[in-house]
């Protein structure tokens, strides 16, 4: 089993920014995947980012150029800088850990990303 721990959402003012963290724990393997997803009210969960291990990354075409994804190896521990942000970023976004030895994913609890006046 993998633990996964996210904070840094809240309130932000359009062009704002916020950094989102996770942290994962447990079990722990050196073939991982770890990403953000996000699901706004009425629409279905998407991805925004990941990274692998080795730091292949992916984005979403909708955040290039303002959100940063990065992580921590040694804490095990993925970040998401989210700057320009829009009102239509506002979402629930979610820590994503993809084992790839095992084909399991691991998802947090969300946290909520307001982008509002």
């Amino acid at each position: 089993q993998v633990q996964l721990v996210e904070s840094g959402g809240g309130l932000v003012q359009p062009g704002g920014s916020l950094r989102l963290s996770c942290a994962a724990s447990g079990r722990i393997f050196s073939s991982n995947g770890m990403g953000w997803y996000r699901q706004a009210p009425g629409k279905e969960r998407e991805l925004v980012a990941s990274i692998s291990r080795l730091g292949n990354i992916i984005y979403a075409d909708f955040v290039k150029g303002r959100f940063t994804i990065s992580r921590d190896n040694a804490k095990n521990t993925v970040y998401l800088q989210m700057n320009s942000l829009k009102t239509e970023d506002t979402a629930v976004y979610y820590c994503n850990y993809y084992d790839y030895a095992y084909d399991i994913d691991y998802w947090g609890k969300g946290t909520l990303v307001t982008v509002s006046l």
